[in-house]
């Protein structure tokens, strides 16, 4: 199997038949002051441990000041890796909350910082966790979160008249179609999830009288963004 992008983790996404999955694509920050206390909450999208530990040391050199930067992700799918740290806070008031609220957002490829500038006031154990559990969510409220979807790029290759019918068989199933090319024949390509493809194969050739062609070129993982639809890797079977 030959495989196009840049994350490790693509390949066993693909064996695993993860149709699926929620991530952030865009970071963000956010931020809360709870009796004085500053807590900084900073989401970060990543591929490797490796890749969390850096960005975490490069959070502990920009907020060198801070008492506490408590953190939590999860990494990968079937099992997920999970890690959190309460950096000096009591013991499970602070990664523990941030890792339930991205459990609870069902993300994964994620990092969440929460970097605590103390306000001289003690909030107890229930005010810490209420505390990291609300910066946590205004974090992640302040970023992208997607679905990432495995699917297959399906070339259709058709007559003119029957244009209107596929794109309506398309646009009923919530297939995005990409830009379609006109010469003798109309040929359009559409990302198709893959638990689709059998049964708008079967709808795109009864609604043609098969005279459609169907040729599933690559499969990819793909996802819906702000900035529009965003192919991240594709592969083809040998």
């Amino acid at each position: 199997m030959y495989i196009i992008g840049d994350s490790k983790y693509e390949k066993n996404e693909k064996e695993q038949q993860v149709e699926s999955y929620q991530t952030v694509y865009r970071g963000g920050m956010g931020e809360i002051i709870e009796k004085k206390s500053r807590f900084i909450a900073e989401v970060y999208p990543i591929e490797s441990e490796e890749q969390a530990a850096q960005i975490l040391e490069e959070t502990r050199k920009k907020y060198w000041d801070a008492r506490h930067h408590c953190w939590a992700y999860v990494l990968g799918r079937n099992p997920a890796a999970e890690r959190m740290s309460d950096d000096g806070e009591p013991a499970g008031t602070a990664g523990k909350p941030i890792l339930e609220v991205i459990r609870g957002r069902k993300l994964t490829d994620v990092l969440v910082i929460v970097t605590r500038y103390f306000g001289g006031t003690l909030l107890g154990t229930g005010g810490l966790v209420r505390a990291y559990t609300s910066a946590a969510i205004d974090g992640l409220e302040h970023s992208e979160s997607i679905t990432r979807i495995h699917g297959i790029k399906l070339l259709i290759r058709a007559e003119y008249t029957d244009l209107g019918k596929i794109q309506y068989l398309l646009a009923s199933r919530d297939v995005i179609q990409l830009d379609p090319v006109y010469t003798d024949k109309v040929e359009l390509m559409a990302l198709v999830p893959v638990e689709q493809m059998k049964g708008l194969k079967a709808d795109l050739m009864e609604g043609t009288n098969g005279q459609v062609v169907l040729d599933e070129t690559v499969q990819c993982w793909f996802a819906q963004t702000e900035d529009g639809i965003r192919i991240f890797s594709e592969w083809v079977e040998e």
